[in-house]
């Protein structure tokens, strides 16, 4: 390993740090699901790390070949983004109905508005 072996780890810890301290810093709702999609971009970033082989081939049987990589972790990557892509579809149109019912995308002023109506 040389001295960038850990180095998509860091990327990954760093990713992952900065989009959970936007989740929970900010009160902006687009922001959040920016945070969450940084912080899932991590996760993505770690999987495939992690599933990555150097000396590995593709999985097609050959004598020529001793070491296989796992197409596995890459298949689950690639659902797990059409899955967020998805949500965050939900997400933003989630947003666009709040805002059109509170004229605010903010957390505190919704909940200051719902708390004045009770």
């Amino acid at each position: 390993m040389g001295s960038f072996g850990l180095f998509n780890y860091w990327v990954v810890i760093i990713l992952m740090m900065a989009g959970l301290y936007i989740v929970l810093a900010t009160s902006n709702l687009i922001k959040k699901i920016i945070g969450l999609n940084i912080f899932q971009t991590s996760v993505f970033i770690l999987y495939i790390s992690v599933g990555k082989l150097d000396a590995g081939t593709a999985p097609i049987i050959d004598d020529a070949f001793v070491h296989y990589s796992n197409p596995l972790p890459h298949v689950l990557i690639l659902t797990a983004i059409v899955v967020g892509v998805a949500t965050t579809a939900v997400g933003l149109a989630l947003v666009v109905r709040i805002h059109s019912m509170y004229r605010s995308v903010n957390e505190e002023e919704i909940n200051s508005l719902d708390n004045s109506e009770q």
